[in-house]
């Protein structure tokens, strides 16, 4: 067991004055079978009317308006989280026959978004270590281990709205590509597949009390008789680094912060994230 304190703050900073603002953020943390959340708070400036709801992928969200005029928004995600994700990612290893007959409960994640269509090499290449494999399990992390290998991380090449058709392409990106490229691999070969967004501490030996700087990452689940998770862009398992906060289809089922305003034509989004272990 891990225990990790994580700050994360973003917003934005407008170039004129803004009069008003609708915004939802996901940035706190779920307690679920491989953390349990022993704090987490978020705090909104300016001061604005909010309330709080899971959505329907089970994500925390905090939805809130701004109605007073402002130049910048900022929001600050404090949380402290016991982590015990068991890396080896065993499933239940079931059968392709039986896969097919779990098709009605994971059936939304069997279809893909723009933002996971594969390219066809990727398909091409899915379907060839699909049909290698004895079982949806055993494909699924040959697939995911290709897809990491196969491409460079490398910040500014790609952006929020990049697909993984585009990433593919490039064979570089960031965490969120990698996980979409995978995602749609995985579908192609009628597995069901998530993104799932959170922190990774970035040190593995971490010194206790160490605080570094981290940033929000993107990982993928597969469904092997149970959700599976396996983070392609490092090819390892999911462990006592990783802090989930959300999952969905894609990206933007889970973005950070999203919304409208109404006022300035322009702003720039500004994020910084601080990863602490405590034990």
């Amino acid at each position: 067991m891990t225990r990790l304190r994580v700050k994360h703050s973003t917003g934005y900073a407008y170039d004129g004055e803004v009069t008003a603002s609708y915004n939802e953020a996901r940035m706190l943390p779920l307690s679920t079978p491989g953390q349990f959340v022993l704090y987490s708070q978020l705090q909104i400036h300016p001061v604005s009317s909010s309330h709080s709801y899971d959505d329907y992928w089970g994500t925390r969200v905090r939805a809130f308006e701004l109605l007073t005029p402002h130049q910048e928004l900022s929001l600050t995600a404090s949380s402290l989280v016991e982590v015990h994700h068991d890396p080896s990612g065993r499933g239940a290893g079931i059968g392709w026959a039986d896969l097919e007959a779990s098709a009605i409960d994971v059936a939304e994640q069997r279809f893909q978004t723009p933002l996971t269509a594969p390219h066809d090499e990727v398909a091409a290449l899915a379907a060839e270590l699909a049909g290698a494999a004895s079982t949806p399990g055993e494909a699924a992390r040959a697939i995911s281990d290709r897809i990491g290998d196969a491409m460079e991380y490398m910040a500014g090449v790609t952006g929020v709205h990049s697909t993984a058709h585009e990433a593919w392409a490039e064979r570089r990106g960031v965490c969120q590509d990698i996980a979409h490229v995978t995602i749609g691999a995985l579908r192609s070969v009628g597995i069901p597949a998530r993104y799932v967004s959170g922190y990774l501490h970035p040190v593995p030996d971490a010194q206790i009390g160490q605080t570094v700087a981290g940033e929000s990452h993107a990982w993928v689940e597969w469904y092997d008789g149970a959700w599976i998770g396996h983070d392609p862009t490092n090819l390892i398992g999911i462990g006592e680094r990783h802090v989930v906060v959300g999952r969905g289809r894609d990206y933007r089922d889970v973005a950070p912060l999203r919304g409208v305003y109404a006022g300035s034509s322009g702003s720039r989004l500004f994020v910084s994230v601080e990863i602490t272990k405590e034990a």
